[in-house]
């Protein structure tokens, strides 16, 4: 499929959402929405899988096509069932059966059946308890079909979503529907919806373009990005992963076999599912990732809670877009966490550096961790200014970028990438100012791939440019008692434009003589009807 279907794909999905939500925001049918193309991309791929494993055996329905092939087997093969969905688990570690596949339940809306919203409530509880792993459990748990939002009864709600899922069915007959185009075109929504649901998508949703460069400067090599992409990463975290785009981001640009493992973290439950359906359906098998639903300040997660460096867990690549100026609850016990007893805790009124922090804290000492964070913390006093100072002490911040200002659908705040590293080469830190390099779009600015190119290229090779990048040396940072503000190190004032006297001069001379022939020409038409004359120079 090209590119242009997918995003014809895309939009006609969009289309669709957009003439059936009515009343209902954009984040509530969201869930609907998604829920529903992850069921469809489910079921293909539960039946290709069970066609490779039944080979011969498997149906053809040809004389019944709206049934799928897959109920006929269970008709004729009720006592191998067992067994078969016993492989089904060892294979794709999910089982559906058939009534809750996608073809049955699109039919069932074509046909206005009155038990629809039943059998999916079903179909979505047998996914998550009957699969194999603990990836599928509660996965569908925040889509509320019995929600007054669908209709105030039960008709209502049922012939709502009828009308839904008829709507999606046809939209995607057209165009293919593999793991990677269902993928695509899952983000492409979700982008709509952030769109569509104004503050609220900073909590799951990282533009695309800031994507992009964090994942391109993370899989660049960490001592020598000149020499290019890292060949692989073992793992990546994203400690903060909303949707999972980001993670996404870092594998597409090392290909399916660059990532070993992916490990997320998400505090909010609907988004945590949603990052979880987003793995599967760009094709990452569930023994590919983890994403664990908690805090991550809090550190609630299991596997990083080993203390001893020997066996906690490092990560090659950390990427990361956490709330901006967080409030949290600093208690004595975090001031003795081993993530932040050498540094101090962040302020109450913003946790910026403490979700740096934790980060920071399970980084490889050969990985790369970039963060999107607001411009505070790059001059703020108190113990932001002694986090950051201990932070270019032992030489771990690389590099500053600067972004222009207007670019998230959650906040017009310009937002800055700090780039930092366990041991890096250079001593001196790489700031980059970007924020005026931008297309102004009506609602949100946009990077263009010409912009993001120029930030990766100033990255990688550590290029200095007037009023755009330069390197600055410590002993100058420290000179300014370690302020990061960029406009302390790179000048944003335009040089004044040289006036030509002379030719100012000379311009004036004609405009006078102009002035002059003027006035007299007009004082000939004013003697003419017998009124008093202007002065001349006048």
């Amino acid at each position: 499929m090209t590119d242009q279907d997918q995003k014809k794909l895309g939009s006609t999905l969009w289309n669709i959402a957009d003439d059936l939500r009515g009343a209902m925001n954009a984040d509530d049918f969201r869930d609907y929405m998604l829920s529903f193309l992850f069921l469809r991309y489910l079921s293909d791929n539960y039946e290709a899988a069970a066609k490779k494993e039944l080979g011969s055996d498997y149906p053809d329905n040809k004389d019944i096509p709206n049934i799928a092939p897959l109920s006929i087997w269970y008709q004729d093969y009720q006592e191998d069932v067992p067994e078969f969905e016993k492989q089904m688990r060892r294979k794709v570690h999910y089982v559906i059966q058939p009534e809750f596949l996608w073809s049955n339940i699109a039919e069932m809306a074509r046909t206005q059946d009155g038990e629809l919203l039943h059998t999916l409530q079903k179909g979505f509880k047998y996914i998550e308890t009957q699969s194999f792993e603990s990836t599928f459990q509660g996965l569908f748990s925040e889509i509320n079909l019995d929600s007054e939002k669908l209709g105030k009864k039960y008709p209502e709600r049922n012939a709502k979503l009828c009308t839904i899922i008829t709507k999606i069915a046809e939209g995607i007959a057209k165009f293919s529907t593999s793991s990677d185009v269902l993928g695509d075109a899952y983000e492409y929504l979700i982008g709509q919806f952030a769109a569509g649901s104004g503050k609220k998508a900073g909590e799951f949703y990282t533009p695309q373009q800031l994507s992009s460069i964090l994942s391109e400067i993370v899989t660049l090599d960490s001592q020598d990005p000149t020499t290019g992409k890292k060949k692989r990463l073992d793992k990546v975290l994203d400690f903060a992963c909303g949707s999972g785009s980001l993670l996404l981001n870092v594998r597409k640009q090392l290909g399916v076999h660059g990532i070993g493992k992916i490990y997320g973290q998400e505090k909010n439950i609907t988004t945590y599912n949603l990052a979880r359906m987003n793995m599967l359906l760009h094709g990452v098998k569930d023994s590919e990732f983890e994403i664990h639903h908690g805090d991550s300040l809090l550190n609630d997660w299991n596997v990083l809670k080993e203390a001893n460096p020997a066996k906690k867990l490092h990560f090659d690549a950390v990427v990361a877009n956490p709330p901006f100026s967080y409030r949290w609850e600093p208690t004595e016990a975090l001031g003795e966490d081993f993530r932040f007893k050498n540094y101090g805790l962040a302020p109450k009124s913003a946790a910026d550096f403490a979700f740096l922090l934790h980060g920071f804290h399970y980084l490889g000492k050969e990985g790369t961790m970039a963060i999107i964070l607001p411009h505070g913390v790059l001059f703020r006093g108190g113990a932001e200014e002694r986090i950051r100072r201990k932070l270019l002490e032992d030489g771990n911040i690389d590099t500053v970028i600067g972004l222009p200002a207007n670019l998230f659908f959650s906040t017009g705040i310009p937002v800055c990438i700090l780039v930092l590293k366990k041991c890096k080469k250079p001593d001196d830190v790489l700031f980059i100012n970007a924020s005026e390099h931008f297309e102004k779009g009506k609602r949100q600015n946009r990077l263009l791939p010409e912009h993001i190119d120029k930030i990766i290229a100033t990255y990688q090779f550590r290029q200095e440019e007037d009023r755009y990048a330069r390197r600055v040396p410590m002993e100058e940072i420290a000179a300014n008692d370690y302020n990061l503000n960029i406009s302390r190190y790179i000048s944003t004032a335009k040089a004044e434009e040289e006036v030509d006297l002379q030719a100012v001069n000379a311009e004036l001379v004609r405009l006078g003589k102009g002035i002059v022939e003027a006035t007299q020409k007009h004082n000939e038409f004013l003697k003419e009807l017998g009124l008093p004359v202007l002065p001349l120079g006048i």
